[in-house]
């Protein structure tokens, strides 16, 4: 049984031009022959856990995702029953519900904040910089911080809503940079103490708040890798608070990860090891759900810049691990990477996952929007 599962994979792997136990740094090291069954019949969940249990390895991880999902190889195979029921939920309920909203906290941004500071940038960014002129995650990251505020036509004395806020990268150089006053909000009770912190003495308010409980006008919205949590159900919804809280001028920028087809789940490996009900949205769904209360005036997408943000935390995370590991486990450090290199692979394909800049107004900018790149 075992020979036509490994008959089948090489066969696959073949389509990406990667061979098993080959000399190329994209190829596969098999160490366990159980890894072939795994990886035809749980796909993405096959392929992950058995990464993280040690059964196959590769010199350049990220250059074999990449291959993979140039080729599409990932629609090539069919999911078996056990990875239908783990996405099943998607399906029959809603999974980013008001009572489900802290679970990501919990489960991702909660995990230490030891590990994002030695991950990220000094800022802390937690989403794509924008390597437009940088040289180094550093300025890439503030070229993102400013390329919004810009956007947003940000001046002295706004009040600013920032949904999703993370630690307060944005509220902290919009208030510093720009002198606007800020409110973030997060489901991330680590997000919301080490944001207070780093923005003490600044007009930068941090809430523990799910967003479906903001009610109060702003002159500009931004929302950074955050829609990412809101769920195909609750996109209308979603928009619908934000035209509720952003004044008749005013302007809201959308910063989110997307997806070039129209999905009602995420995958099985993603879901459970790494964002838990999170989902990506397509330009389809987005549209549909701005309809009649936005109008698009502007859409940035520089998702190649993501594999390069990804590659950085990488670095980062491999050269900081010695001051981390007494927290954590040799299994969460093959996750980690499988979960950072992966991603950069993903964006490196260009023919999956963007990242998008949507700039949206209510009643459309006179005399019309002029773009920011």
């Amino acid at each position: 049984m075992n020979n036509k599962y490994q008959s089948l994979v090489k066969e696959l792997l073949s389509l990406a031009n990667i061979e098993i136990n080959g000399k190329n740094p994209w190829d596969i090291q098999v160490h366990d022959d159980r890894f072939y069954k795994r990886a035809v019949t749980e796909v993405e969940l096959g392929l992950g856990e058995s990464y993280m249990d040690n059964w196959w390895d590769v010199q350049k991880l990220d250059e074999m995702i990449f291959r993979i999902i140039r080729a599409d190889l990932q629609n090539k195979v069919k999911r078996n029953l056990k990875v239908a029921l783990q996405l099943a939920g998607f399906y029959l309920i809603n999974m980013q519900a008001r009572r489900r909203a802290f679970i990501i906290g919990e489960r991702h941004y909660d995990l230490g904040n030891d590990l994002f500071q030695n991950m990220l940038d000094k800022r802390m960014n937690y989403s794509c910089a924008y390597w437009k002129n940088a040289t180094n995650l550093d300025e890439a990251q503030e070229n993102k911080l400013d390329l919004i505020c810009k956007k947003i036509y940000l001046k002295s004395g706004m009040r600013v809503l920032d949904i999703g806020c993370g630690w307060g990268a944005f509220g902290k150089y919009a208030a510093e940079k720009y002198g606007a006053e800020v409110v973030g909000v997060t489901v991330s009770k680590e997000q919301v103490a080490l944001g207070k912190e780093l923005c003490k003495g600044l007009p930068v308010e941090f809430r523990l708040q799910d967003y479906r409980e903001i009610n109060e006008k702003f002159d500009r919205i931004v929302s950074v890798g955050m829609i990412e949590h809101v769920g195909y159900r609750n996109y209308r919804e979603y928009f619908k608070i934000a035209e509720r809280n952003l004044k008749d001028d005013g302007l809201f920028l959308l910063h989110t990860i997307g997806e070039i087809r129209s999905t009602k789940n995420t995958d099985a490996w993603t879901h459970k090891y790494i964002f838990p009900n999170g989902m990506l949205p397509s330009i389809a769904q987005l549209a549909k759900a701005v309809e009649n209360l936005f109008i698009i005036e502007d859409l940035h997408n520089f998702g190649a810049d993501y594999d390069k943000t990804l590659m950085a935390w990488y670095d980062n995370f491999k050269n900081s691990w010695d001051k981390i590991k007494d927290k954590y486990n040799q299994r969460f450090y093959r996750m980690w990477k499988y979960f950072l290199l992966s991603s950069a692979g993903a964006f490196r394909a260009r023919n999956k996952m963007q990242l998008w800049q949507i700039v949206l107004s209510k009643k459309g900018v006179l005399g019309g929007y002029i773009p920011v790149r």
